[in-house]
């Protein structure tokens, strides 16, 4: 009777092992590489956004490396990434001399309580706005100034909630923008609403709200409000119109804690020739609000761009121009201007 019943206990040990192995999927391993050539016509580094920041020369972007796994209800994502784009140049303010030979792009767990709702915590990549670090998931290879100046990724927990096929909500407690640790403890709110009204068209209302601790301004020798003290509104839609047309959105409005913020809205349109031959324009129009009596520049940007592909290999030929209300650009003798204009060549493979 006993060894019927140890029998019985294995055989259910047995079958319960294989029905957890059975919900185990096998470790993902993706990411990319990405390297560029940009040439600006003032013969110098003009427009400042984010990335292929090099003038005249064949520079590098990052090597990316994600992990992905999901065993039963929990899952992990862990992705570090390596060289400017994905180093010092993910981080606000960063300048290449703080020595730091890798950058987290993101590291989280999260677990499904039921099919419908789940929660994630970690450090991830930020959901406001279009444009992401990775270049494989952007049509350009340049980025716009609402992505510029945005956050890049937030640290906390959040919830998400599943309330129908169609609609989704997120809500979550963030420390300050792109930090690992936050020294003044969690300080941000943040919250999504996505909509899916039709297939092919997705929509996302989000909010980012909190205030930091001040910094130390060595200019005025004053302290001053941190720069990710404040709300931001943001849309992001996209709509696959048919097989080749898609047309992309994003509009953002940021108010600071103190005076000042930024508004804008970019048009993201692209259309396949090809499978693998599309165009892409974007149009971008963004502003820095007014603080007292000194009025914030103006930006307008129309940026053109190829994707030609051929296996997980994506050539980005992209031509852009910019313009400034308060001519924010230089010359090629240094004097100001109200426009730039620059070429660029990238290469982008994922794996």
């Amino acid at each position: 009777m006993v060894r019927k019943l140890l029998a019985i206990i294995a055989l259910a040990g047995t079958s319960y092992a294989q029905a957890q192995d059975s919900t185990s999927t096998p470790l993902e391993i993706t990411g990319s590489v990405d390297t560029y050539f940009k040439y600006d016509f003032a013969n110098t580094p003009n427009i400042p956004t984010s990335f292929a920041t090099d003038h005249n020369s064949i520079s590098l972007g990052m090597i990316d490396v994600a992990l992905k796994k999901t065993t039963g209800k929990t899952s992990f994502v862990g992705e570090i990434s390596f060289g400017p784009r994905g180093q010092y140049q993910s981080i606000p303010n960063g300048d290449g001399t703080d020595g730091n030979s890798f950058h987290i792009q993101n590291l989280y767990a999260s677990y499904a309580f039921t099919e419908k709702f789940s929660m994630t915590a970690g450090y991830m990549g930020t959901f406001i706005g279009y444009e992401v670090i990775s270049p494989v998931a952007n049509f350009n290879y340049s980025t716009s100034y609402l992505f510029t100046n945005g956050p890049f990724q937030n640290a906390g927990i959040k919830a998400n909630l599943a309330l129908s096929d169609k609609v989704g909500v997120m809500v979550g407690l963030f420390n300050d923008w792109n930090n690992y640790t936050d020294f003044n403890g969690v300080s941000h709110f943040g919250a999504q609403l996505s909509l899916t009204p039709v297939e092919g068209w997705t929509a996302y209302l989000n909010v980012l709200t909190g205030s930091s601790d001040p910094v130390f301004d060595e200019d005025s020798n004053t302290f001053v409000d941190n720069y990710s003290s404040g709300t931001i509104l943001d849309l992001t839609t996209s709509y696959q119109i048919s097989d080749k047309f898609a047309l992309g959105l994003n509009a953002a409005d940021y108010s600071f804690k103190s005076d000042g913020g930024y508004t804008g809205v970019a048009l993201y349109p692209k259309y396949f020739i090809k499978e693998n031959i599309g165009l892409g324009l974007r149009g971008e129009y963004f502003k820095w609000k007014d603080v007292g009596d000194v009025e914030g520049d103006a930006f307008t940007s129309v940026t053109l761009s190829a994707n030609l592909k051929s296996g997980g290999l994506t050539f980005i030929p992209e031509i852009r121009l910019d313009n400034s209300k308060q001519s924010a650009f230089v010359k090629e003798n240094l004097s100001p201007t109200k426009s730039a204009t620059q070429f660029s060549l990238a290469l982008v493979y994922a794996f």
